[in-house]
């Protein structure tokens, strides 16, 4: 069974990947930073999506869409067009040079981001584990 990109249900398995990965646990062990994903509306899709992650010291506190950008604060908040997203949750656009060469869009400390270069692999790799449906 997939789960749609964009989802309440694509951003909770998230969050149970993570929650999960030994992986992730150690790269992100002293991360402390809440995410905002904002999806947005392109060719493909039609609407703006915003789904938030809490983590905190290698884990995933929390997970879920939310209606609007300031529903739940976060630390970071990462904007990009849906096909940049299906690129980078396929593995084809590493996050970190999505941000350098500026096709994803950060609000927050980039510096403190780049320090974590392994967590954010780690976080892709979890995404590539969630049977997606980009439909």
């Amino acid at each position: 069974m997939s789960i749609p990109f964009a989802s309440d249900a694509w951003i909770t398995a998230l969050s149970e990947h993570l929650n999960s990965s030994s992986s992730y646990e150690r790269s992100a062990n002293d991360w402390e930073g809440d995410f905002t994903f904002v999806i947005e509306a392109d060719d493909v899709f039609p609407k703006t999506v915003f789904l938030f992650l809490g983590l905190f010291h290698g884990k995933s506190t929390d997970a879920k869409a939310i209606a609007t950008l300031d529903e739940q604060v976060s630390d970071y908040k990462i904007r990009a067009p849906y096909a940049t997203w299906r690129r980078v949750v396929e593995g084809k656009l590493d996050p970190i040079q999505g941000m350098m060469m500026r096709k994803l869009k950060l609000r927050g400390n980039l510096t403190k981001i780049m320090r974590y270069p392994r967590a954010a692999k780690e976080i892709v790799s979890c995404c590539a584990l969630i049977p997606t449906d980009w439909d």
